[in-house]
Order: C-alpha cells, then sequence, then structure tokens
C-alpha cells in the first residue's frame, strides 16, 4: 500500500517542529546556568584587610575571626595587613573595593574616630561601608600605682580635685582608647589630671609601677599579671557590665561615675552596595563560630569579650560610637602624633 502523502508530509512537518524546540531548549540552556554561577560566592580566596600591623591586637582578632569564619563557610580567608595613616590607608583600600563580599576590613574603635582626628579623610567611614558584625570589645580597667592613697573610685575623684594638676595619666598614645578614656573620665568628674603619652602600654605600665605616673586605663590582658602580684591597684572595668575574667571588679558606673561607659572594640565590615544576602552569610559564619568554646578560648587572652551583633545592631552601634567618640576628642582637644 502506497502511503498517503498528506500523512507523510504531517509526519515530516512534526518531526521538524519537535527538532526545533529540542534545539531550541539546548540553546537555551547554557544561558540559563549562568545566572546560578554568577552567583556562587565566594569565587576565590576572601581578603581581609587590618589596616594594623601584624601582631598587634587587631591582627590578633582579625586572625581567630577569619579562621573561624574559614571554617563555617568552608572558604579561604586571607589576613591583608595594611598599616599606615593611624589605619586609614587599609580602611580606604576596603572602601574602594568591588562590593562583592571578597573584601573585608577588621578594624578597631578608631575607624569611628577618623573624621574627629584628621582634617580631611577619603571616605565616609559610616555611607561608604556595610557594617556585618562587631566582634568584641575591648573593656579596660582603671588602674593606680598602690602608693596612691585611695582605694575606689570615688576617692581617685576627691584625691585628683584635692590636688589639682598634681596626678598624672599615661597611655599608649595620644588619641589612641586609653587616652581618650582618661580624657572621659576628666570631662565626667571634673578632675585636673596631665596625660602623659607613651609608645606603647609597655612603657607607660613600667611607669605606673614605678610611680612616674599614678593613673592609667588599660586592658586585662596586659595590666591583669601586675594587679594579680599588688603591683597595680584595679579600681573599675569601663565596661557596661562587669568582666567574667575579674567579676568581683565594679563597673566605673557601679564605682559611683553615671554615663562612664567607653571600651575599645573591634569589627567587621563590607564596602558600601555589598549584597544583603552575602552579608547575611558572613555574619551568620562569624556569628557560628564566634559563640564556639574553641574561638572564645582563643580570644579569652587577648582581654576581648565576644559581641557577634546583628549587622543592624552594628550600624546603630558604629553612629552613636562615631558621635560619643568625637564629642571626647573634641572637647579634649587630642591629636594624634
Amino acid at each position: 500500500m502506497t502511503p498517503n502523502k498528506n500523512v507523510l508530509h504531517h509526519a515530516a512537518e512534526g518531526t521538524s517542529r519537535r527538532r526545533f524546540v529540542a534545539s531550541a531548549v539546548a540553546c537555551a540552556l547554557p544561558t540559563l546556568a549562568f545566572p546560578a554561577r554568577a552567583q556562587a560566592w565566594p569565587k576565590g580566596p576572601i581578603r581581609v584587610v587590618v589596616p594594623h600591623p601584624a601582631g598587634g591586637p587587631a591582627d590578633q582578632i582579625a586572625r581567630i575571626a577569619a579562621n573561624g569564619i574559614a571554617q563555617s563557610l568552608g572558604a579561604t580567608l586571607v589576613v591583608d595587613n595594611r598599616p599606615g595613616g593611624g589605619g586609614m590607608l587599609g580602611a580606604q583600600a576596603v572602601a574602594q573595593a568591588k562590593p562583592d563580599g571578597e573584601t573585608l576590613l577588621v578594624n578597631a574603635s578608631v575607624h569611628v574616630t577618623y573624621p574627629a582626628l584628621f582634617k580631611q579623610v577619603a571616605f565616609d567611614v559610616i555611607k561608604d561601608f556595610t557594617p556585618i558584625t562587631q566582634l568584641t570589645r575591648v573593656p579596660m580597667l582603671l588602674v593606680i600605682n598602690p602608693q596612691l592613697p585611695v582605694n575606689d573610685v570615688k576617692g581617685l575623684i576627691a584625691y585628683a580635685k584635692a590636688n589639682p594638676g598634681k596626678l598624672s595619666f599615661g597611655s599608649s598614645g595620644n588619641a589612641g582608647a586609653a587616652h581618650l578614656a582618661g580624657e572621659l573620665f576628666k570631662q565626667l568628674t571634673g578632675a585636673d589630671m596631665v596625660h602623659v603619652p607613651y609608645r606603647g602600654a609597655a612603657p607607660a605600665l613600667t611607669d605606673l609601677i614605678g610611680g612616674q605616673i599614678q593613673v592609667m586605663f588599660d586592658p586585662a590582658s596586659s595590666s591583669m599579671q601586675h594587679i594579680r602580684s599588688g603591683k597595680l591597684r584595679a579600681l573599675a572595668v569601663t565596661s557596661p557590665a562587669r568582666m567574667a575574667l575579674v567579676p568581683d571588679l565594679p563597673t566605673m558606673i557601679e564605682a559611683g561615675l553615671p554615663g562612664y561607659v567607653l571600651t575599645n572594640w573591634y569589627g567587621l565590615w563590607a564596602p558600601k552596595d555589598t549584597p544583603a544576602a552575602t552579608v547575611q552569610r558572613i555574619y551568620a559564619a562569624a556569628a557560628q563560630s564566634l559563640k564556639t568554646s574553641e574561638i572564645q578560648a582563643q580570644i579569652r587572652p587577648t582581654g576581648a569579650e565576644v559581641v557577634a551583633s546583628t549587622p543592624e545592631e552594628f550600624a546603630r552601634f558604629v553612629v552613636a560610637e562615631k558621635d560619643m567618640w568625637a564629642q571626647i576628642v573634641v572637647k579634649s582637644g587630642a591629636k594624634l602624633d
């Protein structure tokens, strides 16, 4: 039987259509796959810029945090120390980096003091960065030479007022956290004390023990050994709550100085316009790792306390801290060396 020509024609036409559809789908598949590949993150190692020298407190916190985040993400994080300009050079590099979540910044509270300390800052410390989390805070201890005839904060205030200009307080350098902690003490109490800046905390502590200066605000990591040996006397801690390391030591507020809360701290930022989903992944990894006993055991010797705030909490905190530090700087006239 001879096949019907119309049937053959329709069969061929149907086959042709199926080939066309199959071809169209095959051509479309690579296009549909590209967005999935473009969204893969991270594409390579994540660079964590630390605008301070290797081996310092900021570097220690950054490396501990980076290791924890790397384990949580299953990614590679590389710490890149870029000191200079009081920390501004490294911060500027991050502000100008591509907002892809592969360049991050770990900086201390000095980050929010740049506008108050420098006439020209090449970036906006708030608007040019995306806050991820406050990693830690570092309370300071108010310590004195034990020969000073005072036993508490109220006694120190009374002694300072009775002996204007006779007490000296040391710090690790002009306009640093320890210096500004002393300036805030003066501003809230009206005490007249002379600031003596040193090149680092170690020589300042040496002179405090020796009696060349009488007062200092210093992290527990460097002063605790001298407190335990009796070479220094601790009066209070500057954090809003007592420290687990020295639970019997009152806060400045508990010791009789209302409104006194000041801590150094370390935060994690990305460049502005970093995708919210990427920021959330980094925050989740940071928070997860910071709350582990392993990471906390590494952080504890630095005198820091884990915070791990949300991006929203950290954003509000940074704005408030910028205003607070600026007021201290302006009122004291503090200047960097």
